[in-house]
């Protein structure tokens, strides 16, 4: 098996008092030609472990091959062999877009013409636009045509879509999806579970500096032991134990306390509702919300650290 990325034993510290240490002793392997997703809160050590991925940063400890090379040796292949897409990208506002990947594409001896960078994000009409007339989603897409113009064997999107509108999300997942299609390796950090599942071929759980979790979406999904999230609220809130006994409800495989009610991981939910129904009327508790949904990486990550993604 090929690898693009390979680390053991990452550890990044930096100095202060006390030190801060970000990243706590990493494993990673991305394989090449999928996309991996590296997921994790704000804080988590995504972003440090990139930048040194990237050559951007030194490790404290550990070693780090990309592209079965390393950093203090091969500094100059790697820069023409990667392409980066950093959480935000300052581009010259009066230059036009063809411009702006026009120069980038001179940073390398050898690519692809910017042309082609501009037509694989979908910016062709928009060659001759100045870059501050740009949209957020447009500028986000031209960031990755910069990272593209070098004809990289691996490119790294650092929080791509973050703070952009629902369709420029979704403009960019499918920029992302054709580059998965032509077989080249990506690797994705982002916090957006939804994002990682539709787009990751495998994907890593970062919790403060450590992998907590790794393998393809479906199958750390499989791994709560049901397939569907039952998510209720009852009128007057959950009573001390009533966790317990709900848990033992038929088709329960979890169940966990929500800020405002809790939710069953189930693998039946025909099963458990009427069960969860039965219990509320014996109880004579009113029940003030009821829904169900397919289980998610959400629900892997709040099983896992015992906290939602949005809170940590």
């Amino acid at each position: 098996m090929s690898l693009a990325i390979r680390c053991r034993g990452l550890v990044k510290t930096f100095p202060g008092k006390p030190p801060v240490e970000a990243v706590r002793g990493l494993d990673l392997e991305v394989r090449t030609g999928e996309c991996f997703g590296l997921l994790g809160p704000n804080g988590a050590g995504k972003t440090t472990t990139i930048e040194i991925l990237e050559g951007l940063s030194a490790p404290t400890a550990g070693v780090v091959e990309v592209l079965g090379r390393a950093w203090k040796t091969d500094e100059r292949e790697l820069r023409e062999r990667i392409g980066v897409t950093l959480q935000e990208t300052k581009l010259a506002d009066k230059l036009t877009v063809l411009e702006t990947l026009r120069l980038f594409a001179s940073f390398y001896a050898r690519g692809r013409s910017a042309e082609s960078a501009l037509d694989e994000v979908g910016l062709g009409e928009k060659r001759s636009s100045w870059v501050v007339n740009l949209s957020g989603g447009q500028r986000q897409r031209l960031a990755v045509a910069c990272a593209l113009v070098g004809d990289p064997e691996l490119l790294f999107l650092d929080e791509p879509t973050t703070g952009l509108d629902p369709q420029s999300r979704r403009q960019l997942w499918d920029v992302v999806r054709a580059l998965r299609g032509a077989g080249r390796t990506i690797l994705l950090t982002t916090h957006y579970m939804d994002e990682a599942e539709k787009l990751c071929d495998r994907v890593a759980i970062v919790d403060h500096g450590r992998v907590i979790a790794q393998g393809s979406p479906a199958e750390l999904i499989r791994s709560l032991g049901g397939d569907h999230v039952v998510e209720f609220a009852f009128q007057d809130g959950l009573r001390a134990g009533e966790l317990a006994a709900l848990e033992a409800l038929p088709g329960v495989r979890a169940a966990r306390a929500e800020a405002d009610g809790g939710a069953l991981t189930v693998g039946e939910p025909h099963v458990t509702i009427p069960a969860l129904l039965a219990f509320a009327e014996r109880e004579h508790r009113a029940l003030a919300r009821l829904s169900t949904r397919q289980a998610s990486l959400e629900d892997v990550f709040v099983t896992l650290t015992g906290r939602h993604l949005r809170d940590a």
